[in-house]
Formats: C-alpha cells, structure tokens, sequence
C-alpha cells in the first residue's frame, strides 16, 4: 500500500470546538482549506462558501449531514472531497455515485472546474437539492443524474468516485455498464478496507486491475483516509456497441418478425440446423471456448440486453445480435442465461462399410436422443476415438440439447455419416456392446475397429448380437444407459493403449 502523508508544518488541530455559525466567515474558510494546500480563487471560495449556507439552510429538513460545526464541517467535507483531485489526475467526465448532498462532487467541481463532474443521486428531495446548488452556484459543468445506477446504466464515463460506504465490489458491479475501457474506479475509503480491496481483486480480475492504494490524512487533523483507484481492463456495453455499430455488425432484434430472429429460431430443429448449416452453441464455458479455438466458424455472438457486451477480440468477420430479453430466453432453449454462439455446420464427410475403420477405435453412434449423442461424442474425443461415424438413425449432433451434453466436444470430434445400424454387415470388425456378450475385461481388442452400442430400447440387431462384449454389472440392476456403456468400453480400450488411446 502507498502511504502518502498530507500535513504541512503545525501543531494537528482535532477541529472540535462549539463555535456558533455566526462567529465563522470565508476568510476562515480559506485559512482552513490553505493549511490543506487548496488554495482558491475569490470566485471559488464565494462557490464554497454559498454551497456552505445552502447546505446549513436545508440540513435540517433534510438530514444531509451530522456534522456541524464549522470546522469539521470545512476539513471533514470540503477538503476530504476535495483531496483526491490534489493527488491524482482525475479523468473527465467523472461521475459521483451516490453523492448524498453533494459530496465529493461539488466540491471538485468547484475546485476543478475543467472537470466535467456528473452527480449522481436517486433519492428525489436531495436530486432537488443538488439542481438548487448547481443552479445558485452557476456549475455549468456540473449536471444531476436522478437515476440509481445499476449494471445496465449506460451513460459514458471515463471515471468514477465516491465516498459512499458501500463494499468495492458492489459499486464495480453497478458502474458495468457506464465506466469505459481504461476507465478509473476512484474510491474514497477509511484506513480499515483490505479486506474489501481483496475481495474485489478477486472477483474482478478479469476486469480490473487495482492502480493505486494510497493512505493520507487530512492536513492538520488526525483523520486517516485511503483512496483506492481501479482501473477498467475490459470495455462496457456502450463501447463495444458503438465500435461494432461502426463497422456494421451490429444487429438490433426486438420483434419476433424479424426475419434474422425468425432464422435463429429454426436452429431450434434438426431440419433447421441441416438447412442452413447452422447451428446455436449455448454455455458460458463452451461458448467462451468456442470464440477463441474456432474463430472461423463463429458467425454471431447473440445476447440479451440484460447481459454485459462481447469479449475484447471478437473476430473482425463477426456480428453481434442483441435482443430484447423475452426474445433471447426464447432462443435460449437450455435455459444458460448467458450469451449465444452462431457457428457454421461444417458438411460431414460420408462412411460407407467398404471403407473399412481406421487404426484405432472409431466411435459408432446409432443413438435417437440427442442428449446421449452429445455425452458419446464427449466420451470418445476424451478417450481419443480417431473417428466418430453417426448413424442414420442419430440425433443431429450439433442439436442444441447435443451440443449441451458434448461440453463443445463436437467441434473437435471428426464426424462422419454412415449408414442405418441394420446395413452394418456382420463381418466387420466391429465390437457391439450388449448385456448378452462376452465379458469385455478379457476382451482382446483389435487393432482397427468400430465400436457400436445398440440403439436405446431396441439395443442390437440380431445380426450383429454374435460380435457382442457386456460390461460386467451387479445382478440388481437390469442394464445400463448406452452411452454410459459405451463411455466405459471407450475407457477399457484406452487403458489398454498405454498412451490413452490418443
């Protein structure tokens, strides 16, 4: 932490005499700002000292400060929020959240009045108070937001301060959707907040970086201060908004006629997905992976309103279509609640059973439920099967509740189309998985094969129920799920590998 100490030459002074209102003037008001370093102008010390009496005429009524006496009330507000603009370069416009009767932004605004100092209050009798300051003041720079600000508060800034008492993390939460990229997050906090500054470290560190820690006090008092500085890494909504509506990739879909959303929509069915060789990936952690491994793929990066903006690197070729939220939870059929990928179906290549299997085990996938598809595909690319070959009777791999289960293995599987389960000719090698086979652990595996487990319900054809294996299972269960059979006999014949199969 960066100890800074402000206190010119002199004895402290603790500031806690009773002197009535009517003893003090601006002259002790600027030998009180001056033994802090701040000196004014005759203009600004006649701001102060007008927003002073303001301040004192409506406390009463309104309950804007518990301090009272002159001095503590000059040391303890004006130059406590006056101070970080002594000590950093504060950015432009700045934002005051939750700034109560005013501070610290009146005061900077007084003291800097290049700064463009934005307050921002919700409470509605101190949103009239703050228009009257502004107003008598003359801070022509100085506008009142009436607004809470929230995650999905858009207005633009470059930097925030506040002196309010909420943790870190919660004010980083609300200024999402305001702060911009490389933005400073300015808080003006007592000298016990380390546990704070870790938990937003932690939690934002994919976001923000902490710039300063720096700990002062307030000249000539015993008043210890810290002011913590945050600096944004990634950019907000608006930002990234306004940079892809620049180069037009930018979609905005808010009615269920859009023809775009009406397309979207079809990637819902397996005859949608095989006629626009599209598909949805949905899955924060599959969708994240997804952008940055198979850039060429991606076509659209699809959220809600209700959701921050695309990652930094979006691919140039991408768009972006935000929705209205009913409209995304309508295309959100696994219910993620979190950002959508358009990708493009790559057209799988065709195996016919005069092309034999490559070395190794090639997955044979006759399943109907895409979910059972989607947990094989994963299992065989875990268990390093050269190939996947989908019969005719299978779901479509790349049906959203398939991609779900895969965990984005589909995109690295290689996929193949086959023909139906009856058509397979018995004299293949393939290894056929049922409760009825041989023993697998004593099992010999051939060098090149397929293996196929029976379709759910039906199981094998009779055909093929010679070349069977079975994994031994407790008399008190009946069978297993195909695909969990299938995941154990992938295992089985990689242990065997000596290098996992791969």
């Amino acid at each position: 932490m960066e100890k800074k100490i402000i206190r010119p030459p002199g004895n402290p002074r603790r500031g806690n005499e009773k002197s009535g209102e009517k003893a003090h003037g601006k002259k002790e008001m600027a030998a009180i700002l001056g033994r802090a370093g701040i000196r004014f102008s005759e203009f600004q010390l006649g701001q102060l000292w007008s927003y002073h009496n303001i301040l004192r005429e409506h406390n009463t009524r309104l309950n804007l400060t518990r301090i009272h006496n002159f001095t503590n009330m000059v040391e303890k507000l004006y130059v406590d929020s006056i101070l970080p603009g002594t000590l950093i370069d504060l950015p432009s416009p700045l934002i005051d959240i939750g700034t109560g009767a005013g501070m610290p932004g009146i005061p900077l605004a007084i003291a800097f009045p290049e700064i463009r100092v934005i307050l921002a209050e919700s409470r509605r009798n101190r949103v009239e108070f703050l228009e009257e300051v502004v107003d008598r003041l003359g801070l022509k720079n100085t506008p009142v937001c009436g607004k809470k600000i929230f995650p999905r508060f858009h207005m633009p800034v470059s930097g925030v301060i506040t002196r309010a008492v909420e943790h870190i993390e919660h004010t980083l939460e609300r200024i999402e959707g305001c702060l911009a990229q490389n933005g400073l997050a300015v808080f003006m906090k007592g000298p016990g907040c380390s546990d704070e500054i870790e938990a937003a470290k932690t939690r934002f560190s994919d976001s923000y970086r902490l710039l300063r820690d720096m700990a002062y006090t307030i000249p000539h008092t015993p008043h210890q201060r810290r002011l913590v500085i945050f600096q944004r890494k990634n950019a907000p909504l608006w930002e990234v908004r306004e940079n892809i509506m620049a180069e037009d990739r930018l979609r905005e879909i808010e009615s269920e006629q859009n023809q775009t959303y009406k397309e979207l929509k079809k990637l819902l069915t397996v005859k949608g997905i095989k006629k626009a060789e599209k598909a949805l990936i949905a899955g924060k952690k599959i969708v994240d992976e997804a952008v940055v491994a198979f850039p060429e793929r991606c076509i659209a990066w699809i959220s809600s309103t209700e959701h921050g903006p695309p990652p930094d690197g979006l691919a140039p070729h991408m768009h972006w279509y935000l929705l209205s939220p009913s409209l995304f939870r309508d295309l959100d059929a696994s219910g993620t609640d979190s950002p959508l990928l358009l990708i493009r179906v790559p057209a799988p290549g065709a195996w016919r059973p005069g092309d034999g299997f490559a070395h190794g085990c090639t997955m044979m996938i006759p399943f109907q439920d895409p979910e059972n598809v989607g947990t094989l595909i994963r299992s065989a690319v875990a268990f390093g099967a050269k190939r996947i070959i989908l019969l005719a009777e299978a779901a479509h791999p790349y049906h959203p509740k398939a991609m779900r289960a895969s965990g984005g293995a589909v995109l690295r599987a290689d996929l193949l189309m086959g023909p139906t389960i009856q058509d397979i000719p018995p004299e293949l090698p393939v290894v056929c998985l049922s409760g009825e086979g041989k023993n697998i652990t004593q099992y010999e595996f051939p060098g090149a094969f397929g293996l196929l487990p029976g379709i759910e319900g039906t199981g094998l054809p009779d055909h093929l129920r010679k070349n069977a294996v079975s994994i031994p299972i407790s008399r008190d269960v009946e069978s297993l799920n195909a695909a969990t059979a299938a995941a154990i006999a992938l295992y089985e014949w990689s242990g065997r590998q000596g290098n996992g199969g791969c």
